[in-house]
């Protein structure tokens, strides 16, 4: 039977999770604070997004989260949105991959513990869902190209390396700016041309290098 999670609104695709119990608790540090609508640390200057944003990301995205799909999750962190992704592109007849990308080991190797005790193990035997430490800002080439990327950190200026990792069409989901941050729908279409869209401002952790992140501590 194919995952059911997928709704054709925001409302509905929120509703249909909770019934799929994709529970974020099993995501965050502090449980007592897992269904606060806010962002929690996870640790060396990291956070999980607020559960408003993670919805608003997964709804932009969603007309790419088709069965078979391949999604790159940058600043994956604790593997929360990685196992969002999973459960929208992988059904019994297609399998999708989600490849999810994070600057600090440490995070990573909590992450897939997450992933397993949230009944993923398989996923990550399968290959099914990939978690990597490495700099998010190259994106991951090697599972490319991706029909959609997911960046949970703020980058300065847009990367062209993620651009040129989109596929055709394929779509992005992505903070940037400094102090004034907004959140950018970038566009890859079938004739490879990119258009970007400014959707709201918000205000996320940097997308920076692994040592200013690591020097943040818990």
């Amino acid at each position: 039977m194919a995952w059911r999670s997928t709704g054709g609104s925001n409302a509905e695709l929120v509703s249909n999770m909770a019934l799929n119990r994709v529970d974020r608790a099993r995501y965050v540090v502090d449980k007592v604070d897992a269904y606060i609508d806010s962002p929690q640390s996870i640790g060396y200057g990291a956070t999980i997004s607020a559960p408003h944003m993670h919805a608003h990301a997964t709804e932009i995205l969603l007309p790419l989260l088709r069965p078979g799909a391949r999604v790159l999750d940058i600043g994956s962190g604790s593997g929360y949105l990685c196992a969002v992704f999973h459960h929208l592109v992988t059904s019994d007849e297609k399998k999708g991959k989600v490849v999810g990308v994070e600057h600090i080991s440490q995070l990573v190797d909590w992450s897939k513990e997450n992933v397993r005790k949230d009944g993923l193990g398989h996923a990550l035997d399968d290959g099914e869902i990939v978690l990597i430490a490495a700099d998010g800002r190259q994106g991951w080439p090697e599972g490319g190209p991706y029909d959609a990327i997911h960046v949970g950190a703020a980058a300065p200026t847009l990367p062209q390396a993620l651009v040129d990792q989109l596929a055709s069409p394929g779509r992005m989901f992505i903070p940037v700016g400094t102090y004034a941050q907004e959140v950018l729908q970038v566009d890859k279409h079938e004739d490879g041309r990119v258009t970007t869209k400014e959707l709201f401002g918000v205000m996320y952790v940097p997308l920076t290098d692994q040592e200013k992140q690591r020097h943040m501590g818990f």
